[in-house]
């Protein structure tokens, strides 16, 4: 009778080893070619293709989403070169380890004459004197530095580390290059059985994009299939096993500010669909409502304006209503307000009249108040000529004091806000050409200023299309 450390004990197979490395592992290329996906870089007459095939290995930055390639890369750029890999990850490294990388780099080139490949996930999560300790070793060669981002290399790594390195993007995986490794995945994970076509398109759908995930949703597949052993594996067998992830969605990262950004064009385009798409994704995503909500009042006032002002109060109303009924039910007046926001008039003159009078005021001096503007509350102010020759507009004719000026004095009329020909704003321009107009022939302070009636006839905002009025009424 043996006892439970005896040499009786079963020792593991071969194939128990294989089973016991993760699928991702046993499936990861082991050339450049092998890597699907990622044609626009890997190719014939591509760049790293032409990196890989030149013997002369350069640092460089891969950017893309998670489970695209980016750790296969530089793993097949060590092979190619013979060099010695060396892995940090910046969410777990520090100085200690990127000393410790460096000495094993030099005493490679020293005692081995051999190259150093030094590969460092997620790089964007160390900071600025991190970044620079890589700098001296990347300039004399003693390592040629790898690092893996999904964040944006522009916002996230040192001007210095980036000047030194090729930024190469890599693209989330599409459905064909999902289906190939799919099917590379299934042969080994479920070789004797029969997963049909539809079960392969819902678990490519579940990976969205992200290749590591593919091979972990077969992975828990492989495991209940030996469970359960069905006869075969359909769409209703993947749908009871498999949970059903987030999508790709990092609150913060680029992936987030990518979709607001599709949601916010798609209203400013007019594509209802398309924006009622992306307001769907990112609520899909887990993305907060109450910050759409927020998006979708600023969408209301820098892309309709005056054009339609019924827009920002629906948008207002439907963030009142979400925070009175939370979701899922609050949800839909969102919705709404997003589809109403999309087929309404669109004007960014407000929009961009306040962004010019910021940035005339930004670079202006503090002009002072002109006399008869100021308020005259005492005595001693009357008696030094505050508020004197002001026009009460309400005891003027339409209530409108033609020819007052209310800019500080000796300023010419910018002419900041210019409406457009749609929506309420052709009502406006309309106006405001009247007034204008009544400035002109009762001369006053403001003649000579503005030549506003001519500029507000002639003058329309640069980027506005014209035509697509509203039926939007004063």
């Amino acid at each position: 009778m043996s006892d439970l450390f005896g040499s009786d004990t079963a020792q593991p197979t071969h194939a128990d080893l294989s089973h016991s490395v993760p699928l991702a592992e046993r499936l990861r290329p082991t050339q450049l070619a092998e890597v699907i996906g990622q044609a626009h870089l890997t190719d014939t007459g591509m760049p790293l293709r032409i990196a890989f095939e030149s013997g002369q290995p350069h640092s460089m930055i891969l950017w893309g989403p998670p489970g695209v390639g980016k750790t296969t890369i530089a793993r097949l750029m060590a092979s190619a070169f013979h060099a010695d890999f060396i892995a940090l990850s910046a969410v777990l490294s520090g100085v200690k380890e990127i000393r410790e990388a460096i000495e094993r780099a030099e005493v490679n080139r020293r005692n081995l004459g051999r190259r150093t490949i030094l590969f460092v996930d997620e790089v964007h999560r160390f900071n600025k004197s991190q970044q620079d300790a890589f700098l001296p070793h990347v300039e004399s060669g003693l390592v040629t530095f790898v690092g893996a981002t999904t964040e944006n290399p522009s916002f996230e790594l040192n001007n210095a580390l980036l000047s030194r390195a090729a930024v190469y993007v890599l693209k989330a995986l599409d459905t064909n290059a999902l289906q190939t490794l799919a099917q590379r995945a299934t042969t080994i994970a479920l070789p004797d059985i029969d997963v049909q076509n539809e079960a392969n398109d819902a678990i490519v759908g579940m990976a969205d994009g992200d290749g590591r995930r593919l091979l972990n949703l077969i992975e828990q597949l492989a495991t209940a299939v030996n469970t359960s052993r069905p006869a075969r594996v359909d769409a209703e067998f993947v749908a009871q096993v498999l949970a059903r992830s987030a999508r790709r969605f990092d609150k913060g990262g680029d992936h987030f500010y990518d979709q607001i950004s599709a949601l916010h064009k798609s209203v400013r385009g007019s594509d209802p669909d398309a924006a009622l798409y992306w307001f769907c994704r990112m609520l899909d995503g887990g993305a907060d409502p109450r910050y759409l909500a927020r998006r979708v009042i600023r969408m209301a006032s820098e892309d309709i304006g005056l054009a339609d002002p019924r827009g920002l109060e629906i948008a207002l109303n439907a963030v009142n209503v979400y925070e009175r009924l939370g979701s899922p039910e609050g949800e839909l007046a969102l919705a709404e307000a997003v589809v109403y926001l999309s087929v309404a008039a669109k004007s960014n003159a407000v929009y961009r009249a306040y962004n010019a009078a910021r940035a005339f005021i930004a670079g202006d001096a503090s002009r002072p108040v002109p006399m008869h503007l100021r308020n005259a509350p005492t005595k001693l102010m009357k008696n030094l000529g505050m508020g004197e020759n002001y026009r009460y507009a309400h005891d003027e004719s339409d209530a409108y004091a033609a020819g007052e000026s209310y800019l500080p004095d000796g300023m010419q009329r910018p002419n900041w806000y210019q409406p457009t020909d749609r929506g309420l704003e052709i009502k406006i321009r309309e106006k405001l050409a009247q007034l204008r107009e009544r400035d002109r022939v009762a001369g006053g302070r403001r003649a000579g200023l503005s030549g506003a009636a001519e500029h507000v006839e002639s003058t329309r905002s640069d980027d506005a299309p014209s035509g697509n009025s509203a039926d939007s009424k004063p």
